[in-house]
């Protein structure tokens, strides 16, 4: 079973994305797999915008749903089944997922996973540029030339950054690559932090826990608002863990794909709250325009009245 998951995901994900970026590597100018991946980066990140989207209208559907959710709260007092038939009405009403979050990220994983898989491949066996491309992209001229040098295959990013090091090696410390790390982490702390829910008044995990043990009712909401708290540090810190030990190349995607999934957050943030709010309260966007009254030509109306004086 387990292998026919891994012959599928092999055959629909990972050697597609592959070849996507190998076919990019061949027909750049140089040739060079640091700037390959950026553009294979941007061309991933454009066509999840659609999900982006998606993903920030839920966000603000539940940041404004948080008066009901308390409401229905006080009115269950404690009785979870009422809370939960409760909870399920609202969504409906609104139509909101209470998953809608997760598609972006079911999207993402895979291309990680069959970018990770396709890359450790070149790392460890650098022929596999042909044995794993399609026989099509193997006939494209910079694939044939590499054909007969394959020492000539530029893994770096601009020459500056090996791209199959990792930031911590047995040698020490690998600069680069450590920075391409901490950029990474640095761009989803603020990306996590830019969609988090503001409450000056939220406790913490340890301050709710206590009241749970001594017998105290605590309120869902703010055990939602406390553990975003604590994963809005947690994710990034265990996703440095997890980076130093993976090839830079792998840093290098997540760093771009972070800097140019954090612009468009921003960007529609900024620029389509109005049609997001809009979605969410279930009002038109096309709000209905009032024309203005015409302001009357002084001039002419004075000039009107001296004639009839006249």
């Amino acid at each position: 079973m387990f292998h026919f998951i891994g012959v599928l995901f092999n055959a629909l994900i990972a050697r597609p994305i592959f070849n996507l970026l190998i076919i990019i590597f061949a027909l750049l100018p140089g040739h060079n797999l640091g700037l390959a991946i950026i553009l294979f980066t941007v061309l991933v990140r454009f066509a999840m915008y659609p999900l982006l989207k998606k993903q920030l209208h839920h966000a603000m559907a539940m940041k404004k749903l948080q008066p009901e959710m308390r409401r229905i709260k006080k009115e269950a007092a404690g009785n979870k089944q009422k809370e939960s038939q409760l909870m399920m009405e609202l969504y409906k009403e609104r139509e909101v997922n209470p998953f809608g979050s997760i598609g972006i990220i079911l999207v993402q994983l895979p291309i990680l996973i069959g970018l990770y898989s396709g890359i450790s491949k070149l790392i460890h066996t650098p022929k596999t540029l042909f044995t794993y491309s399609y026989a099509w992209v193997q006939h494209l001229p910079y694939m044939k030339h590499l054909a007969l040098n394959i020492h000539g295959f530029n893994e770096t990013l601009f020459n500056a950054v090996d791209l199959t090091r990792h930031a911590m090696e047995k040698t020490g410390v690998y600069w680069p690559a450590m920075i391409l790390v901490v950029v990474s982490v640095g761009v989803q702390f603020f990306q996590s932090k830019q969609l988090m829910m503001q409450d000056k008044n939220a406790r913490s995990l340890r301050q709710i826990f206590k009241d749970t043990a001594s017998g105290k009712q605590v309120d869902q909401t703010e055990i939602q608002a406390a553990t975003g708290k604590f994963t809005l540090l947690f994710i990034p810190f265990m996703l440095f863990i997890v980076s130093i030990s993976l090839p830079a190349a792998l840093s290098l995607y997540w760093a771009i794909g972070g800097l140019i999934a954090l612009y468009q957050q921003t960007k529609i943030l900024r620029q389509d709250v109005t049609e997001m709010e809009a979605a969410v309260d279930k009002i038109p966007v096309e709000a209905e325009i009032i024309s203005k009254p015409k302001k009357k030509n002084t001039s002419t109306s004075t000039k009107k009245k001296a004639k009839k004086r006249r």
